[in-house]
């Protein structure tokens, strides 16, 4: 029998136990071979992030998924809930109907100087089968298929990724079946619901056995090391491999999460247009990383006007990611700036940027992604925030 979810128990349903160039002398500028149309949308706005972030997901029934992220350290909450549906404020007994469009789902509570949210995604990998989209175990249905809920740009972009390097791993036979959602509403679940596993001990092992989820994980992970979330953080990055954080995926992945002009410049070098793209303009305090890999490559501290339409900066934030090569194109002897780990082609460095360095790199916004500075340590760049100490 499969018992879950009731006060002292319910029967749930389930059928089966089965994600043209620009005028010469503005192209001599940025340095490339062509010029692409940049008129598509803006990156996501952000929120800014707190002592505590928050993120959700939904991974079936959620007293297991509580139960397995409130025992990661770092975690200080976890709430059962609903998300992603059309009824405010529902109940179980409509959720548990599949007919609001809200899953099962889990609202963690973490602290980002503790714990990344890179973490999160590797802990909620453990803890599911990412292949059924069906549902989860013998829990059937929409309303318990794995999501990652995301806040923020970051958050998305993390799960695409996390998404992507999973598919590759070669752990699973079948293709990952996880949804990647923006997070409208979390409402919280019954009080019955929240702690379960705690509260019911009894009951929580006897329903979570017989729905044969550690049965499944045993077989996936058994061979593999506990999961240790201080593998994920990235607060000492002297201590750590840059080019194992940092790396370039595939180009059939690339086109399917680049935009169109973001493949065009980072992959086959073109040039963006001059004072309409994200960030020639931009004035806020932040981190730009490359779009393709993660890999920090300017800071705000060192952007400048230089009157070209192109965001442009004295100096990369660490030089380590940064590769410049002799540029040819256009008969005139340029050099080009690459990511090192992403290898995407940025833009051009020129010798006529202000003191002390000198120094203009003239970079594409489509190479580029901006991490608002409130928003390092959730994005997990709490290593850079000394940057823009006071």
């Amino acid at each position: 029998m499969n018992m879950k979810k009731a006060v002292p128990f319910k029967v749930k349903h389930w059928k089966s136990l089965s994600v043209g160039l620009l005028v010469i002398g503005a192209t001599w500028l940025m340095g490339g071979m062509q010029t692409a149309d940049s008129s598509e949308s803006d990156p996501l706005v952000t929120s800014p992030v707190s002592a505590e972030a928050t993120a959700v997901f939904a991974g079936g029934c959620f007293w297991c998924t509580e139960s397995d992220f409130e025992k990661i350290p770092g975690v200080k909450e976890a709430i059962s809930g609903y998300a992603g549906g059309h009824v405010d404020n529902p109940t179980y007994q409509q959720v548990s109907s599949g007919t609001t469009g809200h899953v099962e789902s889990v609202e963690v509570h973490y602290d980002p100087q503790q714990l990344s949210y890179a973490a999160l995604l590797e802990g909620f990998w453990r803890g599911i089968d990412p292949t059924d989209g069906g549902g989860q175990f013998v829990d059937r249905g929409p309303q318990y298929r794995p999501v990652i809920f995301y806040s923020t740009a970051e958050q998305k972009l993390a799960a695409e990724q996390a998404i992507q390097a999973l598919a590759a791993s070669g752990r699973y036979k079948k293709a990952i079946k996880v949804e990647v959602l923006p997070l409208e509403k979390f409402w919280p679940a019954e009080e019955y619901h929240q702690n379960y596993y705690k509260r019911n001990p009894l009951r929580y092992k006897y329903y979570r056995h017989n729905s044969g989820r550690d049965q499944y994980l045993e077989t996936i992970w058994g061979n593999e090391p506990p999961f240790d979330p201080r593998a994920f953080m990235m607060s000492n990055p002297t201590n750590s491999d840059s080019s194992e954080k940092y790396t370039r995926p595939s180009d059939q992945v690339l086109k399917e999460t680049l935009t169109p002009l973001q493949y065009k410049v980072t992959q086959e070098e073109a040039t963006e247009r001059p004072f309409d793209n994200a960030y020639w303009n931009e004035k806020h305090e932040g981190l730009y990383v490359d779009v393709v890999s993660g890999e920090p490559l300017f800071s705000s501290i060192d952007k400048f006007d230089s009157g070209t339409g192109w965001p442009s900066f004295a100096r990369p934030v660490d030089a380590e990611n940064i590769v410049e090569r002799t540029d040819y194109k256009l008969f005139m002897k340029r050099v080009e700036v690459r990511s090192k780990h992403g290898d995407s082609h940025l833009g051009h460095v020129f010798s006529d940027g202000p003191k002390p360095t000198g120094l203009r790199y003239c970079i594409n916004s489509a190479s580029l992604r901006f991490v608002p500075k409130d928003q390092l340590v959730e994005a997990g760049y709490a290593e850079y925030l000394k940057l823009f100490a006071e």
